[in-house]
């Protein structure tokens, strides 16, 4: 009998743990709606979300706009956060919701692309990398590999040895590290 009541505790305890875990078929249907394509089109997911992964339950999804081709579901009332990696070729630009009714709901998403400036720094140019904070200022010698335009973020290498380094464009022949004011 003991052993009965045993085994029906722990099988309710075990429905109820899984219960606190995150939909992510609702994730992915964020994703989709947000991207404006589906999983394997062009704008759309490249694969479909992970299914081992274990995310708390969110009672609210938010999806931030695509930023380096990828779009993030994200979950502000716990704190986490996931990267979709994107197709290439899509243009999202419609506005995007999901219905209020289910408790994994996320409220309106809005992207349209800004206007792209022209490139200030094309690739091969040689630019001043900065570095420093309120009180001081680093900067050396690097040399672009991709073109960018002030606000975007490009790759730039500073010799032979070092590897490659993300920097935001802050005018002509200039980047700074990102992280650093």
């Amino acid at each position: 009998m003991k052993l009965i009541l045993a085994l029906s505790v722990l099988s309710l305890s075990t429905a109820a743990g899984a219960e606190t875990f995150q939909d992510l078929a609702a994730v992915e249907r964020a994703v989709v709606i947000a991207a404006g394509a589906d999983i394997g089109d062009p704008g759309g997911p490249v694969a479909p979300v992970d299914r081992r992964l274990k995310l708390a339950q969110c009672p609210k999804l938010a999806v931030d706009p695509v930023w380096m081709n990828a779009l993030t579901v994200r979950c502000p009332a716990i704190g986490w956060r996931l990267r979709v990696p994107l197709s290439p070729g899509g243009r999202p630009t419609e506005t995007a919701a999901m219905a209020a009714s289910t408790p994994t709901a996320m409220q309106a998403v809005s992207y349209r692309p800004a206007p792209r400036a022209e490139p200030v720094i094309r690739r091969g140019d040689p630019v001043d990398l900065i570095a420093g904070s309120d009180s001081f200022q680093v900067s050396t010698a690097a040399v672009a590999q991709e073109d960018g335009a002030p606000g975007g973020r490009i790759r730039v290498k500073t010799d032979g040895k070092a590897g490659i380094i993300l920097a935001e464009v802050v005018g002509e022949g200039r980047v700074r590290i990102s992280g650093f004011n």
